[in-house]
C-alpha cells in the first residue's frame, strides 16, 4: 500500500455522542479532513449543523456520491457495524470501526478476510490503551518485573439507567446493543486481553436486577476463567449501580507484586507493591466522556485518528489491529454462550 502523503479524508457515519467526538478529532487533526457525515436520522435532528461538510442519509448514497474518501468512520449502533464495513470494504475504502467490531466472531472475520482481499487497512477503535496508566501495566509486564501472573479481578460497576436506555434508542436492544458486555465494558475485556491475552474455562452467573423494562438482556455478572498464558482471572460487572458509576478497576496479583488501577476509568494507579521498583510519574489521564446525564470512559479518540493518518502516510504502525478487535468479540461471545 503506498503512502498518501497529503490530507487524509474521512466520513463518518452515525452521528450521536461518539461519531461526533470522531468528527471532532478529524477536524482538529491538521492532517487529515472531514469530507462527509451519514446518519439516518435528520441533520437538525442531530444538531450537527455546524459542521461545513455534505450530509448524506443512507452509506449507500455518500459512496454513490463524487465524494473522494479515504476512510469511514463507523460510529453506527453496534449490529451495523459488521455490514456497513463490508460495504465500505467493497468500494475499496479503509475503515475505523467503533468498538465492539462485530457482534460475532464470524461477522469479524468476514470482514478481516474481505480487508485482505481488498488491501485495505481496518483500524479497531480500543482507546483505553492509550491512557498512560494502561501504558505503564503493559511495560510493567512485558519487562517481566511483575514476573508470573497469578490472579487478575476487574470490577466495572457503572451506572446505566432510564437516562441512557431511552425507549428509542438502540440501546438495550438485542440485535443492535448485543449486550452489556458489548456496549459498556469490551473496552475493559479489550485491556484484559491486550496484558494477559487469551482466556479459557470460563464459568458465570448473570442476573437483570433492574433493567427488565429498559433492556433485552442481563445487566450483572460474575465470570471467573483462566488464563491461556498461566494464572486466573475474574470479571465482576454491573449497570445497576444507582445513580452514578462507582469503578472500574483492575487488580492485578503476581509473584513480584501486586498492582491496582482504579478510579471510575481505570485512570488512577491506586497501589504498585512490587519488588526491587519504584513508580514512576505517569502523564495524566484525559478527562473522561462526558455525556450529561451518564459518563464513558477517558477521551482518548484523537490518538486513533492521529494513528490512521501516520499509517496511511507510511509514518507508523497499526496500534490496533483488527485481528485484537477480533479477539475481544470472540472472547464475549464465548463468555455469552455460558449464558444460554
Amino acid at each position: 500500500m503506498t503512502a498518501l502523503n497529503r490530507k487524509v479524508k474521512f466520513a463518518v457515519i452515525g452521528c450521536g455522542h461518539i461519531g461526533k467526538r470522531h468528527a471532532e478529532m478529524i477536524l482538529r487533526n491538521e492532517e487529515s479532513e472531514l469530507v462527509a457525515l451519514i446518519d439516518v436520522k435528520d441533520k437538525e435532528q442531530l444538531n450537527i449543523g455546524s459542521y461545513p461538510v455534505p450530509f448524506f442519509n443512507s452509506l449507500e448514497e455518500f459512496l454513490s456520491s463524487t465524494i473522494d474518501v479515504d476512510v469511514v468512520n463507523i460510529a453506527s449502533p453496534n449490529g451495523f457495524h459488521a455490514k456497513q464495513a463490508m460495504q465500505c470494504l467493497e468500494a475499496r475504502k479503509h475503515i475505523v470501526v467503533e468498538k465492539p467490531m462485530a457482534l460475532t466472531k464470524q461477522d469479524a472475520e468476514q470482514v478481516i478476510f474481505k480487508a485482505l482481499q481488498v488491501h485495505r487497512q481496518v483500524f479497531a477503535v480500543m482507546q483505553n490503551r492509550y491512557s498512560p496508566p494502561s501504558v505503564w501495566v503493559k511495560d510493567l509486564i512485558e519487562s517481566g518485573k511483575l514476573g508470573k501472573i497469578f490472579m487478575v479481578q476487574l470490577n466495572c460497576y457503572w451506572n446505566r439507567d432510564e437516562r441512557y436506555y431511552k425507549p428509542d434508542s438502540w440501546h438495550g436492544k438485542k440485535d443492535l446493543d448485543g449486550g452489556t458486555l458489548f456496549t459498556q465494558f469490551s473496552h475493559f475485556i479489550d485491556i484484559m486481553y491486550w496484558l494477559f491475552g487469551d482466556i479459557t474455562n470460563i464459568q458465570g452467573k448473570f442476573n437483570d436486577f433492574n433493567h427488565h423494562d429498559l433492556t433485552d438482556f442481563e445487566d450483572s455478572g460474575f465470570v471467573s476463567f483462566d488464563f491461556v498464558n498461566g494464572g486466573m482471572g475474574a470479571l465482576n460487572y454491573s449497570t445497576s449501580v444507582w445513580n452514578q458509576n462507582l469503578e472500574s478497576s483492575m487488580t492485578i496479583i503476581a509473584e513480584n507484586g501486586s498492582v491496582k488501577i482504579g478510579g471510575q476509568y481505570m485512570d488512577k494507579v491506586e497501589v504498585c507493591n512490587v519488588n526491587d521498583y519504584e513508580m514512576p510519574e505517569l502523564a495524566p489521564t484525559n478527562p473522561g466522556n462526558d455525556y450529561g446525564a451518564y459518563k464513558g470512559s477517558a477521551a482518548n479518540h484523537h490518538y486513533v485518528i492521529e494513528n490512521v493518518v501516520d499509517v496511511l502516510n507510511g509514518k507508523a504502525a497499526i496500534t490496533t489491529n483488527a485481528l485484537e478487535g477480533l479477539k475481544v468479540v470472540d472472547i464475549i461471545e464465548r463468555i455469552y454462550a455460558i449464558k444460554n
